[in-house]
Formats: structure tokens, C-alpha cells, sequence
């Protein structure tokens, strides 16, 4: 029981650190731009480099716990991290920094694919409160990220985008330190004994949680990088005003986080939980076209109770099929596939909002995306197995 309740403070440590390196880079962007001499391209690389890394080097993660054992490449994977926070604040040309970003988001990469595993293989009676607790700590891990890498790196005077981004290292070196343990004890399991690797690619299922984690996380892309604007252009917001209510979707993610995948994990069917939901994207969109000014802050704490769609899916990685291994290959699949599609949802609104010179088409992107979200998110929260959708083709 103690060595259940060490591994699930750890896991809960790993969730802290799989935002912060990415969400404290935006608060301090135009000094660190200035700072190491990125460009225009440059800064646009940087934006993009989370979606890649966690495209790619998600792919990687089931091969290497594999190989190594799952306990063991997460505690790399911190190590790695906390390197990467701290060498790439001591660097003053563009490419070393993003070399050094790209180490900087192993955890990410890893605790996103891997976390649901090790819910599913240890707490297998604990879905729902194991996912809560995660996904409510990667929120707050977010939210502080977002709120005080600012006044932490002003505390000299000024504003010291090295000291604003380097101190994340901290918690990622306690993460690291804390797993330590887990991992010592970690013993892979032999090639031999090893079962073969599910081809997850062939599950319907498998698609539509991919794609629906793909498009649940396009709108959480578009709404952290876009609505800032949205309101400063059709609300008359300043700029201290947007940002706080962009505030208000990190803030609101915490309980949400909480509380969905708890409920979620009660029933064998998800798609109540999903209308609901959906039904708080909808009224939050419409509400912002009609009346962005007057109803801002409400849209807001709309639009962040939907952002419970992310905890939902991640639930439903874990829920949707009957073994650890072949929870570690959906989480790879559903991630790597899902960040390729959110990855293109911020560019398509700079481009659309810069072609039309309003919003009424990245609002459309945005509905149309909803659409893709609860056709596969429908079909995903069925009560069925992907190793029984495998079995099926046999």
C-alpha cells in the first residue's frame, strides 16, 4: 500500500511537469526573442515545437518502456527535462535554444503517452480518482506556469526571461528525484516474454479517440493562442483584460479536471458526459460572436468547463481497452496522431483571420471542428474494447 501511494504522488509530480515548459515560454516570448535572436520564423518554430515533440517522440514512448520499463524512462524522461530547462537558459543563439526546448519536452512527450499506462497497470480500481488527480495536477501545473513565470522573473527588476523560464526546473528536478525510487525497482519484462504489440491502427475505436483527442485539442490550441486577440479586437478588451480572461480557461480547467474524469469512469458509457460538454463549446462560441463584450467572462468559464473534453479523452484511453500493453499502444496511437491534427488548427485561424480580417471564419474552423469532435467523440464513448474491435478483424 505505501509503494501504491508513493507511485501515485509520483505520478501526480510527473502531471505538474507536462505544461510547464512550453506554457512558461509565452509570458516572457518577445524578451526571450530579443534575448537569443530568434526571428519571426524562429519564434513561429518555437510555438510549433510542442505539437512535434509530442507527436514524435509520443511514437517512441511504448518501444522504449518496452525495452527499459516504464518507471525507468519516465524518470529519464525528468532528468531530461530539468537538463534541458536549465542549459537552455545559459545559451544565446536561436538554434542551441531550440535543440535544447526540443530536450526540455521529453516529459511532456512521455508522461503524455505513458501516464494513462500506469494508471490502467496500477490502479486498475481507480481509474476515474487516478485521472482526476493527474489531469487536475496538469492544470495546475499549467495555470502556475501561465501566472507567475512573469513576477518570478521581475523579481531582479526588470523582466529576466533566464531567470522567468529556468526556475521550472526546479519542480521537474523534485519529479525526478521522487521517481528515483520507482524506477530503481522498475524490471522490464524480458524480449522473450514480451506479448506482441497490439496493431491499434486497425481498431475503429483507436481512430475515432484519435481523432477526437485531435480535435478537442485544436480548440484548446486556438483558444489559448487566439481568443486573447478576439477579445481585444471585437470586446474593446486591453490587453491586462484579455489575458485575464484567458486566465480564467487555465483556472477553471483545475476542478473540471477533477471532477469529469471521476464521473466519466462511473458508467461504461461516456457520450452523457460528452453532450454535456459539447452543449458549454456551443453556448460558449455563440455567446462570443452575439455578445463578446457584455458576456465575456461567462463565455469564458463556458468555454473552460468544456475544456473537461480533455480529461474526458484521456479517460477513455484508459477505459477503452482491457490490458496496460495495449493502453501504452492506443496512448501512443491517439496522442501522436491527435497533436499532427491540433497542430493545424492555430495556423489555419492566422491565416483565415488574416485573409477575411475578422472572425467569422476562424469561427467557422471552430464549428466545424466541433463537429468532427462529437461525431468521433460519439463513437469513442461507446462501451466497447479495442482489443474486441482487433479481434473482430481477425
Amino acid at each position: 500500500m505505501r509503494g501504491r501511494r508513493l507511485l501515485a504522488v509520483a505520478v501526480l509530480l510527473v502531471a505538474v511537469n507536462l505544461r510547464t515548459a512550453v506554457i512558461s515560454v509565452g509570458p516572457v516570448l518577445d524578451e526571450l526573442t530579443a534575448g537569443v535572436g530568434l526571428g519571426p520564423g524562429g519564434a513561429g518554430l518555437l510555438t510549433t515545437l510542442p505539437v512535434l515533440s509530442f507527436a514524435l517522440l509520443g511514437s517512441l514512448t511504448p518501444r522504449l518502456a518496452r525495452r527499459h520499463g516504464e518507471r525507468r524512462v519516465l524518470c529519464g524522461a525528468l532528468l531530461l527535462m530539468t537538463a534541458g530547462l536549465v542549459t537552455r537558459v545559459l545559451v544565446h543563439a536561436a538554434g542551441p535554444f531550440l535543440l535544447l526546448t526540443v530536450l526540455a519536452l521529453t516529459c511532456g512527450a512521455t508522461g503524455n503517452v505513458l501516464l494513462p499506462v500506469l494508471v490502467k497497470r496500477h490502479f486498475p480500481d481507480r481509474i476515474g480518482l487516478l485521472t482526476a488527480g493527474y489531469t487536475a495536477a496538469l492544470a495546475v501545473g499549467t495555470a502556475a506556469s501561465a501566472a507567475v513565470t512573469v513576477p518570478l522573473a521581475s523579481l531582479r527588476g526588470g523582466v529576466d526571461w533566464r531567470l522567468g523560464l529556468g526556475v521550472w526546473a526546479l519542480p521537474a528536478a523534485v519529479g525526478a528525484a521522487v521517481w528515483l525510487g520507482p524506477a530503481w525497482r522498475d524490471r522490464p519484462v524480458p524480449t522473450a516474454d514480451r506479448p506482441a504489440r497490439p496493431a491499434v491502427h486497425r481498431s475503429r475505436t483507436a481512430w475515432a479517440l484519435a481523432l477526437f483527442f485531435g480535435s478537442q485539442s485544436m480548440q484548446a490550441y486556438i483558444s489559448f493562442g487566439w481568443f486573447a486577440l478576439f477579445f481585444r479586437e471585437q470586446a474593446g478588451a486591453s490587453p491586462t483584460r484579455a489575458g485575464l480572461l484567458i486566465a480564467v480557461l487555465a483556472v477553471v480547467a483545475v476542478p473540471v479536471s477533477a471532477v469529469v474524469p471521476t464521473v466519466a469512469a462511473r458508467f461504461p458509457d461516456q457520450r452523457p458526459v460528452l453532450a454535456v460538454l459539447m452543449a458549454c463549446y456551443l453556448a460558449a462560441y455563440g455567446g462570443m460572436l452575439l455578445a463578446p463584450r457584455s458576456g465575456a467572462l461567462v463565455w469564458m468559464l463556458l468555454a473552460g468547463v468544456a475544456g473537461g473534453t480533455f480529461p474526458l479523452a484521456l479517460t477513455m484511453i484508459s477505459l477503452r481497452t482491457r490490458a496496460a500493453e495495449t493502453t501504452a499502444s492506443l496512448s501512443a496511437f491517439v496522442q501522436s496522431v491527435g497533436y499532427v491534427v491540433a497542430g493545424f488548427g492555430p495556423v489555419l485561424v492566422g491565416v483565415l483571420h488574416g485573409a477575411s480580417g475578422g472572425w467569422g471564419w476562424p469561427f467557422a474552423l471552430l464549428f466545424a471542428d466541433l463537429v468532427l469532435m462529437g461525431v468521433s467523440g460519439w463513437y469513442a464513448g461507446q462501451p466497447r474494447l479495442v482489443e474486441d474491435d482487433l479481434r473482430t478483424r481477425v
